[in-house]
């Protein structure tokens, strides 16, 4: 799965990337991951990975991993091919999320854009391009489906009113993910598929934000631009707080030195909440050979969970074994599981679980 990094010059997105893409991955376990420059190969923390391998005798950990894009900074004017403006709508249709970062902390030193800290209105800009760019899309695939319609042909009148629901939403200012839409059959979901809309997208916004102090009990404080946007925005529950510079700085400290300096890296809650907001979850595979987390949308059978291995465990299902991760550490092997009798055997029709350790049947 891909994520946009997108927002503003000067916010702080190509320092944040450096900050997520510091630690290492081993490309070599992910051989579909074709990695440019402006793309880097996160991992998910994932704790019950090192546990599972303990018990295995694992010779190797592959995490899941989430790929962060670092996209040109976006100014007014980009629907309209401003700027970078074409190059930056190209590059985040390709995404499946987006991370839009806003600048919340106050520096003299750091000149905005705007001349002015003002996160609401960053947040506008940005949606505002977006928004401009979905309804241009909008009005060329209305054209044709308009034409269908008067042709009588099959699905035109109801992907229009799919289309026109949306074309409504986005002409008050609102994004795509924000339009009701009734659970689509298939022939609906072909004309939101073909819209491939930007504002479609999940959003996950990062807020920049340097504390200023610390209360008596030691907790971050920061500056009332921040509380401000955090209390209209909270209901939403997707944003995370980061304060990107430290972030960076954090990457090449010793524990030592972080624990000196009394500090500790969130960027992890980065990377928890972009896997959650993609509505995925992951299952687990592990024994001596490796341990590792797959990742798969949430709500996918079991046939189809076998997929992110190999295409024969979804074709050629038979069953497969499943334990929920920390009843198996319990336990300590899967020999130990079948013998107490906890290892299920579960069908084609099983929906596989976060955190399921998983063997496959085929």
């Amino acid at each position: 799965m891909k994520i946009g990094i997108v927002g503003l010059p000067n916010v702080g997105k190509s320092t944040l990337f450096k900050a997520l893409t510091r630690v290492p991955v081993d490309i070599s376990n992910y051989p579909f991951c074709t990695i440019e420059p402006n793309v880097g190969i996160v991992k998910v923390p994932d704790l019950r990975l090192e546990k599972l391998a303990e018990i295995s005798k694992s010779k190797k950990i592959i995490p899941a991993v989430v790929e962060f894009v670092d996209i040109a900074g976006l100014v007014k004017g980009a629907s309209l091919g401003e700027g970078l403006g074409n190059k930056f709508l190209a590059n985040i249709r390709e995404t499946d999320a987006i991370v839009q970062v806003v600048r919340v902390f106050e520096n003299p030193n750091i000149i905005h854009v705007h001349k002015k800290i003002d996160p609401e209105n960053d947040i506008e800009i940005i949606n505002a391009e977006l928004i401009l760019a979905d309804l241009e899309t909008v009005s060329k695939v209305r054209v044709r489906l308009e034409k269908d319609q008067r042709g009588n042909k099959k699905g035109a009148t109801e992907q229009l009113a799919v289309l026109e629901k949306i074309q409504k939403n986005l002409e008050k200012g609102l994004l795509a993910n924000e339009t009701e839409l009734d659970l689509l059959d298939e022939n609906t979901e072909i004309i939101v598929r073909e819209l491939s809309l930007l504002t479609l997208k999940p959003f996950l916004y990062v807020y920049n934000a340097c504390p200023v102090k610390s209360d008596e009990a030691g907790a971050e404080q920061f500056n009332g631009v921040y509380y401000k946007l955090s209390k209209k925005l909270k209901e939403k529950n997707n944003f995370v707080v980061l304060d990107i510079k430290i972030e960076e700085e954090l990457m090449d400290m010793s524990e030592d030195e972080k624990n000196e300096l009394d500090l500790k890296s969130h960027i992890s809650n980065l990377v928890v909440k972009a896997y959650e907001i993609l509505g995925l979850i992951t299952f687990l595979t592990t024994g001596e050979d490796e341990t590792r987390a797959w990742t798969i949308k949430k709500n996918s059978t079991a046939p189809v969970a076998g997929l992110a291995i190999h295409t024969d465990f979804k074709d050629k299902f038979i069953r497969a074994d499943v334990i929920q991760w920390d009843k198996l550490l319990e336990i300590g092997s899967w020999s130990k599981a079948r013998e107490a009798g906890v290892l299920r055997t579960e069908g084609k029709d099983y929906v596989v679980q976060d955190g399921d350790a998983i063997e496959f049947k085929i």
